[in-house]
């Protein structure tokens, strides 16, 4: 199977043999961040730094001045961290020794907007801000997020993208000192906590014939025990159901599956508009619609009507490719994502077996997270198994 690394610019630039090191992997391309949020990453084998500090989300290249002007939410340009156009400079590098070069563009995750701009974010059932989490129901955040797509996954030299983020966000974030673990959420507490009350969204729930502040006190009153640790929230979907009631939790999925599904097309469109004929485009996705985070929930056959293909997580079991497997559609790009970072969870050396299995079960191609992140040992494992192959 075609297999692509992700790389971060910072992770070539500066570094004259980083570009022929990941074409050595066995990969025939990568995905280059071009947007992307803030982290904290090791560079273990750059010549200049072992840590890279992004201190917020940004693009990483020139935007163009002119579709900005004016404009708010408008991206941010990045720092010392990647400077100028860090994409274009890495992408020719990777580009020279014989990879084929893709965009790896994070939209709806941002939480210097969200701390700039509080209106933009979601705000939950208790009134709390989500700063990393852009409403995606506001008209102004989908604008901005449809350009943005646009503009950061079609750079010159790009054959394709993959559009990370495309759907909610909600309480779930990989934030600096999380302290959030302390009552067992589950699926149906997690969504709970993920609704989101802006006015845009209270007027939505309005739309599917809800009562905002009835809808948010139920949300409160149905969490109530779990907070006291007196009630699980677990069961998926039925747990929802259960917490909030079969019908006000439907009225308040279609709300918010809308608001996914026409993003997700509007987006899609907007790169295609702007792209050359034959370049890819794929989403980061979770096969439950109702699901938030950087994988956006969607709804199979919907998205795979949109898009090209969907990069899924696989990193302890392919099982969420089925979904997508089972629409059948000829020619669809279901690409397994396999951490290969040990020490973040990921199983370097099972990578052979785990891409058996993801290919039984629908993948066509495989994505290995993260090849600037993983040791030499890691990274020695990748290619013994991408040989194999």
């Amino acid at each position: 199977m075609k297999a692509s690394a992700f790389v971060y610019p910072w992770d070539v630039n500066g570094d004259p043999g980083a570009a022929a090191f990941v074409a050595d992997l066995g990969v025939a391309q990568v995905t280059l961040a071009a947007a992307y949020h803030s982290t904290r990453a090791l560079t273990p084998r750059h010549p200049r730094h072992r840590v890279v500090t992004a201190e917020y989300a940004a693009v990483l290249y020139p935007p163009d001045a002119a579709r900005w002007a004016g404009r708010t939410p408008r991206p941010y340009e990045a720092g010392d961290w990647a400077p100028g156009d860090a994409w274009g400079e890495a992408a020719a590098a990777l580009a020279d020794a014989g990879l084929e070069v893709h965009t790896w563009v994070v939209l709806a995750h941002s939480s210097r907007l969200g701390a700039e701009q509080p209106h933009t974010s979601v705000v939950n059932a208790y009134g709390d801000r989500y700063p990393w989490a852009p409403c995606i129901a506001q008209p102004a955040t989908r604008a901005y997020l449809t350009d943005l797509a646009a503009e950061a996954a079609v750079r010159p030299g790009a054959r394709g993208t993959e559009l990370e983020s495309l759907g909610w966000y909600g309480l779930a974030h990989l934030h600096a000192h999380d302290k959030t673990g302390g009552v067992a959420l589950g699926d149906a507490g997690q969504y709970l906590m993920s609704l989101c009350f802006c006015p845009d969204c209270r007027a939505g729930y309005g739309g599917q014939g809800l009562d905002a502040d009835e809808l948010a006190a139920t949300v409160r009153t149905a969490l109530e025990p779990v907070w006291r640790g007196a009630a699980p929230s677990d069961g998926g979907w039925a747990g929802v159901e259960k917490l909030l009631g079969e019908a006000t939790a439907n009225a308040t999925r279609a709300w918010r599956d809308d608001r996914a599904r026409t993003l997700q097309e509007a987006a899609v469109a907007a790169v295609r508009a702007a792209a050359p004929d034959g370049f890819q485009v794929l989403l980061h996705a979770d096969p439950v619609s109702y699901h938030c985070g950087a994988n956006a929930g969607v709804d199979p056959a919907h998205v795979l009507s949109v898009a090209d293909g969907v990069v899924v997580p696989c990193t302890g079991g392919a099982g969420l490719l089925t979904p997508f497997a089972e629409q059948g559609r000829a020619g669809a790009v279901l690409a397994a994502n396999l951490t290969v970072v040990a020490g973040l969870g990921g199983s370097p050396h099972t990578l052979a077996a785990d891409a058996s299995r993801a290919r039984e079960l629908g993948a066509t191609e495989l994505r290995l997270y993260h090849t600037g992140l993983a040791s030499d040992g890691d990274l020695a494992a990748v290619r013994s198994a991408l040989g194999a192959g």
